[in-house]
């Protein structure tokens, strides 16, 4: 089944929705047509419905002066290059590109189109910008990293269960981020282990599973992606049946079940995305739009998970976390 859904949206979007000539018919106003890349569907991600109301808030009313184009690779990522490529023979407004699995592709199929992008990878490795503060091409948008996150998430990690010894990093080394670099450094001062597991594709979750059980480990550190995201369940309830205690990169892991997360306030980075997507349409320049990182980050404990697993987190920590799960 083709991931395409171009003409699939007017459904999703929950009412009889039309192109551009028919909505020129009924307002006089500009109708802005919006192309949205996507890793997984437009149901299974939350993040859309949060652009959606969004834009709406800002006055882009579906319908009435906006159109949304969905193209969505179904969690396979060999799809996006066709379509994303799709998209842009659709001639939108402007391409929205939601993950840094996905974003690349968006940026290989047009360099006039701006784009929008929301990255949990490093969008200089990814190729989509000179630098941070000048993105100099038709891209920019937001990206989640920031250096010292992946030691932060060790060292709660390592507070919460300080028995850990062996940690799996489970991540995709097509994905360019700085974790494993800096999760490296960390792991040498807290006497943990790191042992690397690779989850590439749409098929290598088994496999990554298997192997964090053959190596042994006792904690579990998931850097986040589209990919990751699109399993989260399956991944946090292997780590519950197993009790692994399990470090997620935001608010997302911790909720679904694993011990704990630490990252940044997701909702706040969209904020700043859907700012950019309304200055574009009004005329701004993504070469003129530095990319955001975040600045306010949020500890959350799931401590009912924790004492399934068998762990009492310490007092002292509960206490700093923003949010405790109980």
């Amino acid at each position: 089944m083709s991931g395409l859904r171009r003409r699939d949206f007017i459904t999703f979007a929950g009412g009889a929705v039309a192109w551009p000539l028919a909505a020129r018919a009924q307002q006089p106003m500009k109708v802005r047509r919006l192309g949205v890349l996507l890793y997984s569907t437009p149901q299974a991600e939350s993040q859309v419905e949060r652009v959606r109301s969004g834009l709406r808030e800002l006055g882009y009313v579906e319908g009435r002066n906006l159109v949304m184009s969905y193209a969505y690779a179904e969690g396979k990522p060999e799809r996006l290059p066709d379509l994303a490529a799709a998209l842009v023979r659709e001639g939108p407004d402007l391409l929205v590109a939601l993950g840094g699995d996905v974003a690349p592709d968006a940026a290989k199929a047009t360099s006039t189109i701006p784009i929008v992008f929301v990255s949990s990878a490093d969008p200089v490795q990814l190729g989509l910008a000179a630098s941070l503060a000048r993105p100099a091409g038709n891209a920019t948008g937001v990206t989640l990293l920031q250096d010292d996150l992946a030691s932060k998430r060790l060292e709660l990690l390592k507070e919460a269960v300080p028995r850990v010894s062996r940690v799996a990093f489970l991540w995709n080394p097509d994905h360019p981020d700085n974790e494993l670099r800096e999760a490296r450094r960390a792991a040498q001062s807290f006497d943990v282990r790191l042992e690397l597991v690779e989850m590439r594709g749409s098929g290598d979750l088994e496999n990554a599973l298997r192997a964090v059980m053959q190596a042994g480990c006792d904690g579990l550190y998931v850097v986040s992606s589209r990919h990751t995201a699109l399993n989260t369940a399956n991944i946090v309830d292997f780590a519950l049946k197993n009790r692994i205690p399990l470090a997620g990169g935001w608010g997302a892991w911790a909720r679904a079940g694993g011990l704990l997360s630490y990252g940044p306030n997701v909702n706040d980075m969209y904020r700043h995305a859907i700012d950019y997507m309304d200055k574009i349409l009004k005329g701004a320049k993504p070469a003129d739009l530095p990319i955001q990182q975040p600045t306010k980050f949020e500890l959350i404990i799931n401590a009912k998970a924790g004492k399934m697993i068998g762990i009492d987190v310490p007092p002292i920590l509960l206490a700093r976390a923003d949010e405790v799960i109980e």
